[in-house]
């Protein structure tokens, strides 16, 4: 990853702004490509600037990451279709475990790259977090119905385990293996079925 010194604030202009996204635009297009850790002068030429205007419009890596996370925000909720809440479970299963398997798939290369840098950015673990509790808030909204009888111990014990088998961290680990896609969301509806619908203990 690109390594930033602290420079003064660029005014926030439209052109700038244009400039601040290319570059944000550059680097996910690189993850996208598996480089994990694109230096400044991959961006650069990605962006289609020069070098020196990286530094001018970010003071620093955390800077970009807060760039980078807005405009993964934005995409992802181009790629969302929220699932009837009224439809058979049935269906509802399908699409909640066909839309979920087709995002993650499409996030895996950033999540990568934000595994690796989480740890030194508070942009990008709050962006993770911000993604979980939206994630379980779909859970919630799409099984509501098979999620009400419970009582509320064991209704939050299903949401963890729907959370963690549908969340990219349980998605990476089957992909990882070896796994197609397709066995990949098979594995899924089946888990997800299976924790929705067996008795309480």
């Amino acid at each position: 990853m690109v390594a930033m010194t602290v420079t003064d604030a660029v005014a926030r202009s439209p052109r700038a702004e244009r400039t601040r996204d290319a570059i944000a635009d550059a680097l996910l297009s690189l993850l996208e490509e598996g480089d994990l850790q694109p230096t400044a002068t991959r961006i650069a030429e990605r962006a289609g600037i020069s070098l020196r205007l990286i530094y001018h419009h970010f003071s620093d890596l955390e800077e970009l990451f807060q760039v980078l996370a807005r405009r993964e925000g934005e995409r992802m909720v181009q790629r969302v279709e929220p699932v009837p809440a009224d439809l058979p479970f049935e269906e509802r299963l399908d699409r909640f475990v066909d839309q979920r398997a087709r995002v993650l798939e499409w996030l895996t290369p950033v999540c990568r790259a934000g595994v690796l840098h989480e740890p030194f950015s508070e942009a990008l673990r709050n962006a993770r977090d911000a993604g979980a509790a939206l994630a379980e808030r779909e859970i919630l909204r799409v099984f509501a119905t098979e999620l009400e009888p419970y009582r509320p111990a064991e209704r939050q014990a299903r949401v963890d385990a729907l959370a963690g088998s549908t969340g990219w961290a349980g998605w990476n680990a089957v992909r990882v293996s070896g796994r197609s896609v397709e066995r990949a969301r098979a594995a899924m509806r089946r888990t997800v079925r299976a924790v929705l619908l067996s008795p309480a203990p």
